[in-house]
């Protein structure tokens, strides 16, 4: 077995150090390839696919041609004088040929071609890991897995968690629950913190607005809350699409339910994040990913919610019992 977890490979398309926001202290956060949602606001558009994606930095494009010269399907046009080549990631018509080969990425001097998408073992991941224990040991910190959503590579996923746990690493994950029962059961006592992400409640709105239904998503979440003492929810506040009472109403006797349900399990040990509430405000930051990976973004016009508005949906959250806070 022990063999088994440490020749186990999965898609990953970053390793962050020093992360502060995924969890206490100082954190690596390992973001895993893949996800089943298509959210319309979603920062990290490069980790949906499983597979590599290809993105393009025009601003460091110094227009020197080798991409041109070393793209074995001739999809990279020169723009001479005019401007940087008219890479894949700049002809959307042309990217569905591009076939990830990477040779431009790496012969390009300047980094303006990137894959985002790497088969890694559990070995290598925990080596990276492993550099930074000096500050999880002096900042309460550890390691999160986020993504794409990390459950879409469970035997991967639990693999990495096993290892930390051998190791007594502090363990999060990052999901939005849209995953297998089995999934979750078999990660949760290897997981020292959820953070579950919690967009819509409404199915249809959810469906619309993230491509998939919400009911497996609600199910795994009311589980956690009567199996696991941290879950953290998190909700993206987007205008326009999940900030009206109603939804904000819907969450609230649902998430008040799920901790009410809890209690008996978790009397006496129940902890601050068992079960509370951190509302995030929509930004911009993936707006350029879109045009680096040559698509739209649907968004883009769409401001952020004032401050005012989320510290009083979390006052309403609060006056129902949870404990809710504006991240």
């Amino acid at each position: 077995m022990l063999a088994e977890t440490m020749t186990a490979t999965g898609r990953i398309f970053n390793i962050m150090k020093y992360s502060v926001k995924d969890g206490a202290g100082i954190r690596v956060t390992v973001f895993l390839k893949g996800c089943p949602l298509r959210c319309a606001w979603c920062h990290n558009p490069e980790s949906q696919n499983v597979s590599d994606d290809l993105l393009f930095h025009a601003d460091r494009c110094i227009d020197c041609g080798q991409c041109s010269r070393v793209c074995p399907r001739a999809l990279i046009i020169r723009r001479g004088p005019a401007g940087p080549p008219a890479l894949t990631a700049a002809v959307p018509e042309h990217r569905q040929d591009c076939q990830h080969c990477g040779r431009c990425a790496a012969t390009c001097p300047s980094g303006a071609r990137e894959v985002a998408g790497r088969t890694v073992t559990v070995d290598e991941v925990l080596r990276e890991i492993q550099k930074d224990t000096v500050f999880f040991d002096q900042s309460g910190g550890g390691v999160t897995f986020s993504g794409g959503e990390p459950l879409l590579q469970p035997q991967f996923l639990q693999a990495l968690l096993k290892r930390c746990r051998d190791l007594e690493l502090h363990t999060a994950v990052d999901t939005s629950g849209y995953a297998q029962p089995a999934a979750v059961e078999a990660i949760a006592p290897l997981t020292d913190l959820f953070l579950y992400d919690l967009k819509v409640m409404d199915d249809t709105l959810h469906r619309r607005w993230t491509g998939v239904p919400n009911g497996q998503i609600l199910a795994n979440l009311q589980w956690l809350a009567a199996n696991h003492p941290c879950v953290v929810v998190r909700v993206p506040v987007v205008p326009g699409v999940n900030d009206s009472e109603e939804n904000l109403t819907q969450m609230g006797e649902f998430l008040t339910a799920a901790k009410a349900g809890a209690r008996t399990l978790f009397a006496g040990r129940e902890t601050p994040e068992h079960l509370s509430v951190i509302l995030l405000p929509y930004h911009k930051a993936g707006v350029e990913k879109y045009r680096r990976l040559g698509r739209g973004y649907g968004l883009a016009d769409l401001e952020p919610p004032a401050r005012e508005a989320l510290e009083d949906m979390a006052d309403r959250l609060h006056k129902m019992g949870l404990s809710a806070s504006v991240g």
